[in-house]
């Protein structure tokens, strides 16, 4: 079972460590065998203050390096330095082989540990200038929801967190499970532009919106050419009000919507499946090799083989490291 730590200290915001808690500490999605889900721990003092709420932790902070995940949620008092204790267990937590993630203004721990240098990263936009001003090593990019740079991760503030917590569900259980996930919590999709390399864009959750019964027609039919005329049909509205009705719903185009959904589920065939890049580019309606190669790369940021072998690569070394 895999052991992920959420590091506290006092004045930590309670929203992220929260938020944290939701997606790691909850029970496991319908379909996930428990025994392979998440054990989460609270690592901080023997009593902390979060936001206006007292919290009693389960193990102090000399416990971090035992976790296979350390979790830094956001803190409030960004002006003065962390804790040097707190600073001092997430260091040996990655030194000791831990995954490092930070959520909003988490980021300045990990920079203060010096865990961001020479790394490209990201916090809340609105103090994304104070930590560049602060550690002037660290590539500070404020216009993402989330970087991943494998051993280490950080997000933008709030719902950019839970994001990234969905991020490495979807590393450690693969996409359909994640996106289970995120219908069961009613996440709404993703923003598009500046994402990291392995963002996936779930699909809107069921709700009253002229486009309820149109998202599952369309995802059932992702093998085939369809066109913004389909869908309008479908729908019963014109060209015009679909889009309309489609970037009120989703904040994107219907052409838009489409292409990342058949991007979605290419990257759910290459994680689960042995199927070649023509089989998969006949699956997702992509036509072929050629062009699902074309959208893959600029979309998701790398070719489709590299992303098979990467996430293959985690998966098995999730698998050799569990017990």
């Amino acid at each position: 079972m895999h052991t992920v730590a959420l590091a506290v200290t006092d004045g930590m915001l309670h929203f992220e460590l929260a938020m944290a808690q939701e997606v790691f500490g909850g029970r496991a999605p319908l379909g996930t065998d428990p025994r392979r889900w998440y054990r989460t721990v609270v690592c901080g003092p023997d009593s902390v203050r979060v936001g206006r709420f007292r919290l009693d932790p389960d193990h102090g902070l000399g416990q971090l390096p035992c976790a296979d995940t350390v979790i830094v949620p956001g803190w409030a008092d960004v002006d003065a330095p962390p804790p040097a204790d707190l600073v001092d267990a997430v260091r040996a937590a990655h030194e000791a082989g831990a995954r490092v993630a930070s959520l909003c203004t988490g980021a300045f721990v990990l920079a203060a540990a010096g865990l961001l240098d020479g790394r490209r990263a990201t916090t809340h936009w609105a103090h994304a200038p104070a930590l560049a001003d602060r550690h002037p090593l660290v590539r500070v990019d404020p216009d993402v929801l989330y970087v991943d740079s494998g051993s280490v991760l950080t997000s933008a503030g709030k719902a950019a967190a839970m994001d990234l917590c969905l991020h490495l569900v979807r590393l450690d259980h693969g996409s359909s499970v994640a996106n289970v996930l995120a219908r069961r919590l009613v996440v709404p999709p993703h923003r598009g532009g500046g994402q990291a390399q392995f963002v996936t864009t779930p699909v809107p959750a069921p709700d009253n919106h002229p486009l309820a019964d149109l998202f599952p027609w369309v995802l059932e039919r992702l093998d085939r050419p369809l066109t913004v005329e389909d869908l309008a049909r479908r729908a019963r509205m014109s060209s015009r009000h679909l889009g309309r009705h489609f970037r009120s719903v989703t904040g994107t185009t219907p052409l838009q919507w489409l292409l990342t959904q058949r991007i979605r589920h290419a990257q759910e065939l290459l994680e689960t499946t042995d199927d070649g890049v023509d089989t998969i580019a006949a699956a997702t309606g992509m036509g072929t090799a050629t062009t699902l190669r074309r959208h893959f790369n600029r979309t998701v940021g790398v070719p489709p083989d590299t992303y098979r072998r990467t996430f293959r690569s985690r998966n098995r070394e999730q698998f050799l490291s569990t017990p």
